[in-house]
């Protein structure tokens, strides 16, 4: 059996139909189970339960246990559990103590690596392409999409694919004590991502720029940390009018990464 925490997430959720898929035994984790609306035979728990008796392998999320692994871990060694793939960040490849965002990440790494289980860490460089739907509420009444950073780059990556690596890191051996680095296949814009999606929906979506101080006010009201909020703003900071480096998914799946082109497509739904 495999345990997925995050499971009604934008990586757990296709995530789960894909071992569905596979013919192998989910055990879904999520904070509300009379909601998930999970596949047919499915068994769902509560996070907080985290029920490890007969589980195989565990697929880990930060955003589900945002005080780290620890306690996972030591569950999962208790139950016999073999295996732990982890969503991680190519921040972790960053050792500037001021990253908030990296340090986090070097740890989740440091501590499932020492955990004496079979690992894998799953490193997306160039932003998670869902991050877009943080406008979603501002494209449907508006048709802008607001941000800091018009010309910061990214290859953005679609969670589809994360999820199809994350199920092969589950089911076969191939990248056992890995750490797997992918972005999406292109580097684009923030204003290009609105553009994206004003063709996927079939009206124009501009991007507006807005100020460094606007920026932290409305991230602090989504309860972003503040040291994540200066981390991010670097981070953009630095990608301005710099193409990302794309780093292809295709040693891993077997073909090219899918485009934001693709995602604006698959989310249509979500800025209508």
């Amino acid at each position: 059996m495999i345990l997925v925490t995050g499971a009604t997430g934008h990586v757990g959720r296709p995530l789960v139909d894909l071992l569905v898929k596979a013919g192998v035994s989910v055990r879904a984790l999520t904070r509300n189970p009379d909601r998930a609306r999970l596949p047919e035979g499915v068994e769902v728990a509560r996070t907080d339960e985290l029920p490890m008796k007969g589980v195989d392998a565990v697929f880990f999320v930060l955003a589900a246990f945002p005080e780290g692994p620890a306690e996972v871990i030591r569950r999962a060694r208790e139950n016999g559990v073999r295996r732990i793939v982890a969503l991680s960040s190519y921040s972790a490849r960053d050792d500037d103590p001021k990253n908030s965002i990296a340090v986090r990440h070097r740890d989740l790494e440091r501590q499932i690596e020492e955990s004496g289980l079979e690992w894998t860490a799953l490193q997306p460089a160039g932003g998670l392409a869902v991050t877009a739907l943080e406008w979603s509420e501002q494209i449907r009444t508006t048709g802008l999409a607001r941000g800091p950073f018009a010309r910061a780059h990214s290859a953005p990556v679609h969670e589809r694919d994360i999820a199809e690596l994350a199920a092969r890191a589950l089911l076969t051996d191939e990248l056992l004590g890995a750490k797997p680095m992918f972005s999406g296949p292109e580097s684009i814009t923030y204003a290009d991502r609105a553009r994206l999606i004003g063709e996927a929906i079939g009206k124009p979506v501009r991007f507006e720029e807005i100020s460094h101080d606007e920026t932290r006010k409305e991230m602090a009201e989504a309860g972003i940390p503040p040291a994540a909020v200066e981390a991010r703003l670097r981070m953009f900071a630095a990608l301005v009018d710099r193409p990302h480096e794309i780093s292809p998914i295709e040693p891993y799946l077997g073909r090219p990464a899918r485009g934001f082109a693709e995602w604006a497509a698959d989310h249509v739904a979500d800025f209508t």
